[in-house]
């Protein structure tokens, strides 16, 4: 297999620290993740390498490496009370995608985010929103479409947005973001500015004409844009294996337009970083696009109205992953390993989530709903801003 591996490849002569990681003990695959490998080929591929050594994971500091546990634990407490709160008594409406089991690829790459560095991605964006420092309180609200909301209650589950933190949505059409990730990508060089657009999309994404044309342009025209294939194995219902063409992984179709790649472990929260870090500084600082494939899961349906998932993949499946390759355990453990975390501490910042999600919920529940004149607000800047613009013709057509 053919990997045009970005941690090792791409660091020149003049990094040999890259090349001298220590090499853990293989990870054999158990007969239970053999068959998945070959109905899904998304199992979780073991590097031999120890990402804790990569230089960007040594610059951690203990408080950082904590705030990321807390970061990752904070998303599942939300997104679990997000459920919770949909099933409820219908207060809640629209769709619901959840990201729970795929919470260190999202939090991973915003850990690495700088200044000029700025981030989109599809509908399963509560995670993305809250990586990059939205609040529980705009989020959970946004989901009971309240005025409160991050989009004041007309986007919902799937439209999160915060331009103030460079966090571009939350879009709802399949591939839809990945045009939008590559014009973010070209302002930034346009302006002359040294950072890369992150720009999130599934394995059922890659398929898309938009996608395609996305990656012709960025290749063509040296835009700084990593796109990173978020495959969590089922797209909307169906396995990578019996939807998509493909030699040895999806990443590698990026070979056709002459564009880096590498696949990542997204269980391994230092592999996410020290191989996403990689593909931003090639972005940022040679203008090279980048597509990573991150090998994901989750442990829920597509959305909430996927009411098949437990029937194309088995429950046996599902409770592995759930067992043995979930990020968050994953990562707690490796934490207190290193004595950065310790059970106690864990069980704290557990608690302290489950409360803030609580308290979002009581803060969404209690909150106005957007008012009838609301509707024709944030749709026109014209008529936002009273324009000389806004008093030529008509805008609406309300009756």
């Amino acid at each position: 297999m053919h990997i045009r591996s970005l941690f090792l490849s791409d660091l020149g002569q003049n990094t040999p620290a890259a090349l001298d990681l220590p090499r853990l003990a293989e990870a054999a695959m158990s007969a239970l993740e053999k068959s998945f490998a070959m109905e899904t080929a998304n199992s979780p591929n073991h590097s031999p390498l120890n990402f804790a050594g990569s230089p960007i994971n040594k610059t951690l500091s203990a408080e950082e490496k904590l705030e990321t546990f807390r970061q990752m634990v904070r998303i599942r407490r939300f997104e679990q009370a997000a459920l919770k709160n949909y099933q409820k008594d219908g207060t809640m409406g629209g769709f619901l995608h959840l990201y729970i089991g795929q919470e260190s690829v999202a939090v991973g790459a915003a850990s690495l985010m700088g200044d000029h560095d700025h981030m989109i991605t599809a509908y399963r964006c509560h995670a993305h929103a809250l990586a990059v420092g939205m609040n529980m309180n705009e989020c959970m609200a946004e989901l009971y479409g309240k005025a409160t909301g991050c989009s004041k209650g007309k986007g919902g589950s799937m439209h999160f947005f915060a331009p103030d933190k460079n966090f571009w949505g939350g879009h709802g059409i399949v591939a839809g973001q990945t045009p939008l990730g590559l014009g973010l990508g070209y302002g930034l060089k346009y302006k002359g500015l040294e950072g890369c657009a992150l720009c999130f999309l599934g394995d059922g994404a890659i398929n898309q004409g938009a996608f395609h044309e996305s990656l012709n342009i960025a290749a063509l025209f040296g835009i700084p844009v990593v796109y990173i294939i978020e495959n969590n194995g089922y797209s909307m219902g169906t396995s990578q294996k019996r939807s998509s063409a493909y030699k040895d992984c999806l990443a590698q179709r990026s070979e056709a337009y002459d564009m880096d790649w590498d696949v990542v472990n997204g269980e391994d929260f230092y592999e996410v970083r020290a191989k996403t870090h990689i593909a931003m500084e090639r972005a940022r600082k040679e203008h090279k696009p980048t597509i990573l494939e991150i090998m994901t899961y989750r442990y829920y349906g597509h959305s909430v109205a996927d009411a098949n998932h437990k029937k194309y993949r088995s429950p046996e499946e599902i409770a592995d992953y759930k067992k043995n390759h979930d990020p968050i355990n994953l990562w707690r453990a490796k934490l207190i390993e290193e004595g950065v975390l310790t059970e106690e501490s864990a069980k704290t910042i557990d608690t302290e989530a489950k409360q803030e999600a609580t308290a979002s919920t009581q803060f969404a529940e209690e909150s106005p709903a957007p008012t009838i004149e609301d509707i024709t607000n944030d749709v026109y800047w014209e008529t936002d801003n009273n324009t000389e613009a806004s008093q030529i013709g008509r805008h609406f057509f309300n009756d």
